[in-house]
């Protein structure tokens, strides 16, 4: 039986035929360079257009990239953090616009106008990080040193990317909800979603279904955790702000619980992708709610971008007519073709974007 998608629609299952689209793979053939292996995925609305692997996710024993390949997001983790606040905030536990002494306790005299919006928005001053992302590290002591660096600006003041800001968040969601930080996620957003194969270690994946990662000269990196992990997944220098693993259709049943209104109603995602601030003084970019949100010529789009060294993704959605692209590659640097997935990243992105605008 097929998972089931938000809005009561039934999803293929796992290893299923996916649907393509050849204006679409015309623009992929085009794009993509040689070496290149992921997956993609676009959406009109609420019909899956497009979905396809490419290339080898464990290139050992041949394993080829599909439409249910589980990769690590990276800091699109970011807007399931930000959907569970605005989540708790639907349910009446919390607002945004409270300071977080209202939540967390020991918060420093510098660091008790911080407001939760401002972490969401990136403008509490935060440092962007404590250390290594698998350094293990434990949410008390992440707390604590969070309290302890000293502030970037004045909160609220400006754009500053924190991803510890974002691991803050994770923790503020424990205290609130008195629940996990995943198992909330899992039982108020990715449940209602259909979206079974997201999370850190609550779904059930085989293991030969992980995306293998490999560095700039195709040496392995293991798979996500194979690194330095606790037994509930990545340590707190990483935990909400990174390192959510899931599929590209999963992404897309994730798209469809922003279309619709069974996980956030029209409020939460208006304060989503809210331009809250713009990310550089006279900048077209502005930081949403674990977005960004920038007029382009395809629209007013939201998007977030993720990269840890060896992966690199994004997904990007327009919102005036809830199109939607997610792609991911498992090699972010590829040594022997001479390319990084930077380079064709906007160029993928807007082609597929505008093939769905066109049809």
């Amino acid at each position: 039986m097929g998972l089931t998608a938000c809005g009561g629609e039934e999803g293929p299952a796992p290893g299923s035929r996916s649907p393509s689209d050849p204006a679409i793979e015309k623009v992929a053939d085009e794009t993509l360079p040689k070496g290149f292996s992921g997956t993609l995925v676009a959406a009109r609305g609420d019909e899956l257009v497009h979905c396809e692997g490419f290339g080898q996710t464990d290139r050992e024993v041949g394993t080829k990239a599909s439409c249910d390949t589980v990769y690590d997001l990276m800091s699109m983790t970011k807007q399931f953090t930000a959907a569970g606040i605005l989540k708790l905030e639907m349910m009446g536990e919390l607002s945004v616009d409270d300071p977080i002494t209202e939540h967390l306790d020991s918060v420093p005299r510098d660091k008790r106008e911080i407001t939760i919006a401002q972490l969401l928005n990136h403008s509490s001053g935060l440092i962007d990080a404590l250390g290594d992302d698998y350094e293990p590290i434990a949410r008390d002591q992440m707390l604590a040193g969070a309290f302890k660096s000293e502030l970037q600006s004045r909160p609220g003041a400006r754009y500053s990317y924190s991803n510890l800001g974002y691991s803050v968040l994770a923790a503020l969601i424990e205290e609130v909800s008195g629940e996990s930080y995943e198992q909330f996620l899992s039982q108020n957003l990715f449940e209602p979603a259909g979206m079974a194969a997201t999370g850190y270690v609550l779904p059930d994946w085989d293991t030969e279904q992980v995306a293998v990662e490999y560095d700039a000269g195709g040496g392995s990196q293991g798979r996500p955790f194979d690194h330095p992990w606790a037994d509930d997944g990545p340590y707190w220098n990483l935990r909400g702000n990174g390192g959510m693993l899931s599929t590209a259709r999963d992404m897309y049943r994730w798209h469809l619980a922003l279309v619709g209104e069974e996980v956030l109603d029209d409020e939460a995602k208006g304060k989503l992708f809210r331009p809250w601030l713009p990310e550089e003084p006279g900048g077209d970019s502005y930081s949403g709610f674990g977005w960004v949100v920038q007029e382009t010529e395809l629209g007013r789009i939201a998007w977030h971008d993720g990269g840890n060294g060896w992966s690199f993704g994004l997904v990007t959605r327009v919102l005036e007519d809830n199109s939607m692209a997610f792609w991911i590659t498992n090699q972010w640097k590829n040594d022997d073709f001479g390319w990084s997935a930077q380079d064709f990243a906007g160029e993928l992105t807007e082609g597929v974007l505008g093939q769905l605008q066109e049809a």
